[in-house]
């Protein structure tokens, strides 16, 4: 037969990838490369090993901790191994040795084990970055229904579509980004003599700022649009409000700044410190927040539209299928609020953050002989522990 029938040669051509793509997928979701376990089995192994252990004293040195020969992680010339740390110490009862079990759920090397440490380490730094994710989900949401109650005319045959502001977030983070690292990172560099100019905790931490001042925005001028709305009579028929749609401008070009500084610092930090067999895992940590987000938006929305009904005997509520008559500005005083507290969580586990610090073993020392290196802030520079 004809392998060149056009049928024929699509089977041909499409197969071969089908298959390569199949056989990645499988590999993806099984969680593991051909050459190394899964990170959340590794992690399951060091916290198994701690339990199995829990009764076990730790001993004095911790150079009595099992630990691999240099050559397992990377070759005879240069590489780096995880010293061990004191945080979670209850971790480190994995690798003490006892008994003859050399079993990987019994026994598991110090640098498995501090990796496990910088992954469990880094959950209070993710918690922390949940309701700002949410205030972003309010961009596709609430922020959109809002601009279909706003007069939305550009001219006298065409109006803009609400969503459309949305391309306004996007812009002023592009905007943004380039300012930043054009200008604020000279400037600031020359102040602090960080190389990023501010650390990346503390960028994260200037995006929480900016969406407290989004919300306290948002709701101000909601709580403008419902007095037009009712001394123009169209609060209960829910008709189009005269105000321009272009004053929810500033609420959603502050959100794109917010994310210069917010998602991009949250990228670079759960990637930075992530060990460096698991630098999958802290990219996944960046981006789960953002489903997370979602999910806690949709539950915040509707347990704040269910209390608020009930307690209104059910005549009314914050949050109705008709704007006008609803009190969207209370909302966002409430997610405002919300963001303080989380403000000031943040402020708590960042200050007690402690950046990874690795070893490193050079060519030409002892076997088994461990040099620290001195420890690093998640910028690179060498600094000094934080306790």
């Amino acid at each position: 037969m004809d392998d060149s029938h056009p049928r024929r040669l699509y089977r041909r051509c499409t197969s071969r990838p089908i298959l390569d793509l199949h056989h990645r997928l499988r590999h993806l979701f099984s969680g593991k490369l051909c050459y190394a376990a899964s990170p959340f089995t590794r992690m399951a192994q060091v916290m198994v090993a701690a339990l199995r252990k829990m009764n076990v004293k730790l001993p004095p040195d911790s150079g009595d901790l099992y630990e691999l020969e240099p050559e397992a992680y990377g070759g005879m010339s240069s590489f780096r191994r995880i010293d061990h740390t004191d945080r979670l110490r209850f971790l480190s009862r994995a690798a003490v040795r006892k008994g003859k079990s050399t079993s990987t759920w019994y026994l598991c090397p110090v640098t498995q084990v501090e990796e496990t440490k910088q992954m469990l380490g880094m959950l209070p730094i993710l918690a922390a970055t949940f309701i700002p994710s949410a205030m972003l989900a309010q961009v596709n949401t609430l922020f959109v229904k809002q601009g279909t109650t706003l007069d939305r005319r550009m001219g006298p045959h065409f109006r803009i579509p609400p969503a459309s502001l949305i391309g306004f977030v996007t812009l002023s983070m592009l905007v943004s980004i380039v300012l930043y690292d054009r200008y604020f990172v000279p400037f600031a560099r020359r102040l602090t003599g960080n190389p990023r100019g501010i650390s990346l905790l503390q960028r994260m931490g200037i995006g929480f700022v900016i969406h407290i001042a989004i919300m306290l925005i948002a709701s101000f001028t909601e709580r403008h649009r419902l007095a037009v709305a009712r001394d123009r009579g169209v609060a209960e028929s829910g008709a189009t409000v005269p105000l321009t749609i272009f004053i929810l401008l500033p609420q959603f070009i502050l959100m794109g700044i917010a994310d210069a500084f917010l998602e991009v610092a949250k990228i670079e930090f759960f990637y930075d410190q992530a060990p460096e067999g698991m630098k999958s895992l802290g990219t996944s940590y960046a981006m789960t927040n953002i489903g997370v987000g979602n999910f806690l938006s949709s539950f915040l929305l509707k347990t704040t539209e269910s209390v608020t009904r009930r307690r209104s005997g059910g005549r009314g509520g914050w949050i109705l299928n008709n704007l006008n008559k609803s009190h969207l500005d209370y909302y966002y005083a409430f997610l405002a609020v919300l963001c303080v507290i989380n403000f000031v969580f943040f402020l708590i586990v960042s200050r007690s953050y402690v950046y990874k610090a690795e070893a490193n073993f050079v060519e030409g020392q002892e076997a088994g002989e461990r040099k620290p290196a001195p420890p690093f802030k998640e910028d690179g520079d060498m600094a000094e522990t934080h306790q």
